[in-house]
């Protein structure tokens, strides 16, 4: 890479950042290949890095921060169950209008439709206890955060179904 864009693309650091990690990191860039991918890279990485910087040279985040405890599984899996849940109430809606009703089409045997959201809105409730039972004690004001996140999502999967009558 040319050492004027290396320099460049490691001044949108941070400076704390670029103090620690800097000149080693220009060295880099200028014997890698330098392409667009890797520009491009390094422009995402230097934004992300002012918005959530490292914390004290270390490139380790805090393992009870708000951010790493939503990546285990049983924090964004109840999450993603109740958009799923949400966004097949969304597409049934879409495709009644689609074929003429005015929403979501009642079939005799509640269909394939209401089956998964049942099954979505249930499963999510044991990871949700085995969550707060596994972080409420290690960082309980992230957890705390993370549970009110994960009650809303549900609350707004249960809300066109009780308020439709679905």
């Amino acid at each position: 890479m040319n050492p004027r864009l290396a320099h460049l693309l490691v001044r949108l650091y941070p400076r704390a950042w670029r103090e620690r990690y800097g000149a080693e990191f220009e060295e880099l860039l200028e014997d890698g290949d330098g392409g667009l991918r890797t520009s491009a890279n390094v422009i995402w990485s230097a934004l992300w890095e002012r918005i959530v910087p490292t914390r004290g040279g270390n490139m380790d985040p805090d393992p009870n921060s708000f951010r790493a405890i939503l990546k285990h599984p049983s924090a964004f899996l109840p999450l993603a169950m109740s958009l799923t849940a949400l966004a097949m109430l969304g597409l049934a809606a879409i495709d009644g209008v689609l074929h003429g009703a005015h929403g979501i089409v009642r079939e005799p045997d509640e269909g394939t439709v209401a089956h998964l959201w049942q099954l979505l809105m249930t499963v999510q409730m044991p990871i949700v206890l085995f969550f707060a039972i596994k972080w409420l004690r290690r960082a309980p004001r992230h957890t705390l955060g993370i549970l009110a996140l994960q009650a809303g999502a549900w609350l707004a999967s249960c809300a066109p179904v009780y308020f439709l009558n679905l």
